[in-house]
């Protein structure tokens, strides 16, 4: 078990990651102004406990060193999520446009389909795994005990972490998704933004290899 001054630091050191902009929190600032606070969480536990289901097992059994010497697999995995994020994007907005606005409630995301749309969105970008397995194992003492309960109890760590900061933001900025929900004629234009953020993201990662914004 890591020391306490040890989770202290690499606790500062992941929320200081989290909360700068990334692919992640693009997706949860559009499902909370675009279809409302409660798509935005299911999502949020899609994109980090469920997801985690997965990494953190890969990341205990070293697995994830593999995507790491394989660009191959970086490249397919990569594809895999631009195109994915796309296919959603269109999918929305042509829901929007051919649906009567009578309709619409009819077309909402289930809580099932956005934990697992997060799960994929976070999964088929290898850059969470292979953040998780160069920088977690920094903070590994093996004099402290096994490193595979070391690195779990980090790996915990941070995806609770990535829970607290994305549902911060998905509950902040589903109070504009809220307002809007409350005024006839806006649920399209919902529906429009969800999908015009995810086909950034899916563009933005098929040209440049990264979903993230440019820094500035």
């Amino acid at each position: 078990m890591p020391e306490l001054s040890t989770l202290i630091a690499f606790a500062a050191a992941v929320l200081f990651m989290q909360i700068t902009p990334g692919p992640d929190m693009m997706l949860i600032l559009g499902r909370s102004v675009g279809q409302g606070r409660r798509v935005a969480l299911c999502t949020v536990l899609g994109m980090t406990l469920l997801a985690s289901t997965v990494q953190l097992p890969l990341l205990v059994l070293g697995v994830a060193s593999l995507l790491n010497a394989s660009p191959v697999a970086f490249m397919l995995l990569r594809w895999a999520g631009a195109i994915y994020l796309v296919w959603l994007g269109v999918r929305l907005i042509w829901q929007s446009i051919h649906c009567q606005a009578g309709a619409a409630e009819m077309h909402r995301v289930s809580a099932w389909s956005a934990m697992r749309e997060g799960m994929i969105n976070n999964l088929t970008n290898p850059k969470p795994l292979l953040f998780m397995f160069a920088f977690l194992p920094q903070f590994i003492d093996p004099s402290r005990g096994p490193v595979w309960t070391q690195l779990l109890v980090l790996g915990l760590l941070q995806k609770l972490s990535g829970v607290a900061v994305l549902s911060s933001v998905a509950l902040l900025f589903g109070l504009v998704g809220g307002w809007l929900a409350r005024r006839p004629g806006w649920v399209a234009w919902q529906e429009r933004f969800t999908g015009a953020v995810l086909i950034f993201l899916g563009l933005r990662l098929m040209l440049t290899g990264d979903a993230r914004p440019a820094s500035a």
